[in-house]
């Protein structure tokens, strides 16, 4: 993998015109398009910001999870080691640890910087979902044998904390609440929520569809839910429903904005939806990917959102359309010389990072 401390990532500026005309002037969404996949992206997952930017992994039915700078797409390197499609996967806040979850019965820890596998956890089914603490030093993973284990990485001889309950394949499994709390979805169409120390179940929520995913978002301990068309909103302390949206397709992924002003979700229908946070209102959708959307996460600093799909891409979509971010770069009528203003009137092209 290569050293990002050397900076030698190859950047690339992209111009997002404008359609304008004397009366008004809207931007169009142009995604950023992530290739290098072969087969179905089912999970992704951001890195906190770190001072050489951010990063964002990506899991494939592949079986070769790979990591990306997070603002650009840039391929940064594949972790290789998995014999079978990979479920899950996610980088510590500092990116400098990643774990992934794979149908080969695995969970594996790697060094984020080298690239080196750095542990392999043996499982006795299929593993969906890992997920650190804040301080990096445990794993949590859940899948098809329905238990979650909690692992210390500074004990790699010990057995896991095991924790049973649910009564189908666990799906996703997450720390919460100051790492006191574990939460798990599962196939038995419910989530429970866990008190680590006891390893009781404190609350169960029951739900007439299986949960498709579960994001949680630890500024205002809020729990983002799907399942069928219902993208729900829940606290992650108490279990109790802050507000729900049906959107008019099946959504397997939704994200909440950092700053919580609006979320996003994909599914069935290849869309991506922004709804308004406080309304519910749906504010636009694009069509972008060529197969279902798995899987949709805002960046750390809210300025982009990444999507996953069955068509083997990632994308990258801008928050504010049209801002100078990233590989993307607004260029105003004025800035355009006569000889090419006639791109003001062409729709950009697709850009691939």
């Amino acid at each position: 993998m290569t050293n990002r401390k050397s900076g030698k990532s190859l950047l690339r500026l992209v111009s997002c015109h404008p359609f304008w005309s004397p009366v008004s002037m809207a931007m169009r969404q142009t995604p950023l398009t992530c290739s290098g996949h072969t087969r179905p992206v089912v999970d992704l997952a951001f890195s906190g910001i770190t001072p050489y930017g951010y990063f964002l992994i990506s899991a494939c039915k592949d079986g070769k999870p790979m990591l990306r700078q997070g603002d650009t797409g840039d391929w940064i390197g594949t972790f290789l080691g998995h014999k079978g499609a990979v479920w899950g996967a996610t980088l510590n806040k500092e990116a400098t640890k990643a774990a992934t979850a794979a149908a080969d019965f695995t969970a594996k820890v790697w060094d984020a910087v080298t690239g080196d596998e750095v542990l392999t956890l043996a499982h006795k089914h299929i593993v969906k979902s890992v997920n650190f603490t804040e301080d990096s030093n445990c794993l949590l993973t859940g899948g098809n044998d329905k238990v979650l284990r909690i692992y210390d990485l500074g004990k790699p001889e010990a057995e896991p904390q095991e924790i049973a309950g649910h009564t189908s394949a666990i799906k996703k499994a997450l720390w919460c609440n100051n790492d006191q709390h574990i939460l798990s979805a599962a196939e038995d169409k419910t989530i429970r929520l866990w008190d680590k120390n006891t390893k009781e179940a404190v609350k169960t929520l029951s739900f007439d569809a299986s949960v498709s995913s579960m994001e949680y978002i630890p500024d205002g301990e809020i729990l983002v839910i799907t399942y069928g068309r219902t993208i729900a909103f829940y606290s992650a302390h108490s279990l109790d429903l802050i507000k729900a949206v049906d959107a008019p397709a099946s959504i397997h992924s939704a994200s909440l904005h950092p700053e919580k002003d609006f979320f996003v979700a994909g599914g069935d229908d290849f869309k991506l939806y922004k709804y308004d946070y406080s309304t519910k209102d749906e504010m636009e959708s694009y069509k972008g990917h060529f197969g279902p959307i798995h899987c949709v996460r805002f960046s750390p600093d809210g300025e982009l959102y990444a999507s996953g799909s069955e068509d083997g891409t990632l994308r990258l979509w801008q928050t504010a359309v049209g801002k100078t971010y990233g590989l993307w770069k607004c260029v105003l009528p004025e800035e355009l010389s006569s000889e090419n203003s006639e791109a003001l009137y062409c729709p950009p092209a697709e850009i691939k990072a």
